[in-house]
């Protein structure tokens, strides 16, 4: 009898251990700027096409000149179809266009997400353009500004 309850100790130890490393090993988030009054800002309407879906609606950029983005579109008052904060390396995406949200190294974006996070790329690069067109794959991206 004391055989088992000590196995059954030993069994309980090596699942906390298993559980406890599995949570504590989470992946250190990573720390976004937010803006200030150096960054520059547009505001506008997109037009969205995708493979299923074409919306139209307001949008807000915000960027500053060490590359860090956000972009924020909206449909209607307090609406959010998507949010993007992005800088060199990292990516936050969240919203129901994102189908679940996502985060991590830009490079290693799922595809449903690529296409919105070239938008940094182009949109830091359009200067005063009032309007901007970007496609990747199945997706159009139409911005006015």
């Amino acid at each position: 009898m004391k055989d088992a309850a000590s196995t059954l100790s030993r069994s309980i130890m090596i699942l906390i251990t298993i559980v406890f490393g599995l949570t504590s090993c989470q992946t250190i988030r990573h720390h976004f700027l937010g803006p200030s009054q150096d960054w520059k800002a547009r505001n506008g309407q997109l037009l969205y096409r995708g493979k299923k879906t074409t919306l139209i609606g307001e949008v807000l950029v915000r960027f500053s000149s060490a590359g860090d983005f956000e972009l924020t579109f909206t449909k209607g008052p307090g609406f959010v179809l998507l949010e993007v904060r992005q800088d060199a390396k990292f990516a936050s995406v969240k919203g129901p266009l994102a189908r679940g949200g996502w985060s991590g190294a830009t490079a290693q974006a799922p595809p449903r997400l690529r296409g919105w996070l070239q938008l940094r790329e182009q949109l830091m690069a359009s200067g005063e353009q009032t309007s901007v067109r970007h496609s990747f794959g199945d997706e159009t991206f139409i911005f006015r500004f």
